[in-house]
């Protein structure tokens, strides 16, 4: 197809700047617009209007196109985007910034890290350097000290897939690994990435399944952008993706834990919230007793085995059981 303009159009003598102005009116202003439409409105070639959705959306704007029953190719932005003005912080703001870029250590080597790279270097360009030194002490103390975390660096290029999959919420196509389970491959639609205890998660929902899903980064080995998108469920939320599990991972039926912790510990115990709806019993010896209803046993013994030797599980009998098993196991271990 010709990229001339009509016979007899005289072209708009405006910057490119101008002109991009005028493009993101146009695509803010309706559900979309056509190339051929947009040469109409701004009197340029073809190729000149490719060019600049290519500058928008190298900008950054979550600019989408998809293919009509036509065959005509519709530009938009992403359902209910509209330009974010500049944003300024207090310096207080900027603190509690700091401090949470310090526990985000685990993103070391994603896309994500160049991200928060990128938003601090615009930071510190704007302000003086004494004040980025003392907030640079500031999130060099928060940050965490030999906790663990996954090496994502090697998923760099899947996770900025995805990462383009959750802004234009594109289907995705996945081949999965599960912890000691064959590999499958999912068809999943992307709502959340959940950042839990140093490592990320996706969840979102899974058409193999017709549910809910969650999946683990790391055991993701593959993934595919799909043409088809979706919409996230107006009720949808995140909490959806766990249940009633005590941590992430829903993994059984939802029951009423009782712990005794002793008196060396109850001050830990109490300055914490574990459960949104737990209860605190203190006893007549100084130690706590601490009660909750949750899911998945798994992660709530790793939790009671971090309080050994101070905890005692009360009810139900059957968690009472795994705990004395796996108390057993470990010290009858042999090699």
């Amino acid at each position: 197809m010709s990229s001339q303009r009509k016979p007899g159009r005289i072209a708009k003598k405006y910057s490119q700047a101008a002109r991009l102005h005028d493009l993101i009116r146009i695509l803010e202003a309706r559900y979309g617009a056509t190339v051929e439409e947009l040469v109409e409105e701004c009197q340029v070639t073809r190729r000149t209007i490719y060019r600049d959705l290519k500058a928008i959306e190298e900008a950054g704007y979550p600019l989408i196109s998809e293919r009509q029953s036509d065959g005509q190719v519709l530009y938009s932005f992403i359902s209910g985007y509209s330009k974010v003005p500049p944003i300024t912080f207090s310096l207080e703001e900027l603190m509690t910034l700091y401090l949470c870029r310090g526990q985000l250590e685990f993103l070391r080597g994603t896309p994500f890290q160049q991200d928060l790279k990128a938003i601090f270097t615009r930071i510190r360009s704007s302000m003086p350097p004494r004040s980025v030194a003392h907030l640079e002490r500031l999130a060099e103390a928060s940050a965490p000290r030999f906790l663990g975390f996954k090496d994502y660096s090697v998923q760099h290029q899947l996770l900025n897939d995805l990462r383009q999959a959750l802004l234009r919420q594109q289907r995705i196509e996945i081949e999965y690994r599960p912890a000691k389970r064959k590999r499958n491959c999912y068809q999943v639609d992307p709502y959340t990435l959940l950042f839990f205890k140093n490592a990320l998660y996706l969840g979102g929902y899974a058409h193999n399944r017709q549910a809910l899903r969650l999946f683990a980064i790391e055991r993701i080995e593959s993934l595919e952008l799909l043409t088809d998108r979706f919409e996230v469920p107006e009720d949808y939320s995140a909490t959806e993706l766990t249940g009633e599990a005590f941590g992430l991972i829903d993994d059984g039926a939802t029951q009423r834990v009782e712990l005794q912790f002793d008196k060396e510990i109850a001050h830990l115990i109490r300055e914490r919230i574990w459960h949104p709806r737990q209860q605190l019993e203190k006893g007549a010896d100084g130690g706590i007793v601490l009660r909750f209803e949750a899911a998945g046993d798994k992660e709530i013994l790793a939790w009671i085995y971090s309080f050994i030797p101070f905890v005692r599980v009360l009810s139900p009998e059957s968690l009472r059981q795994q705990f004395v098993d796996g108390l057993t196991r470990g010290l009858n271990y042999q090699d």
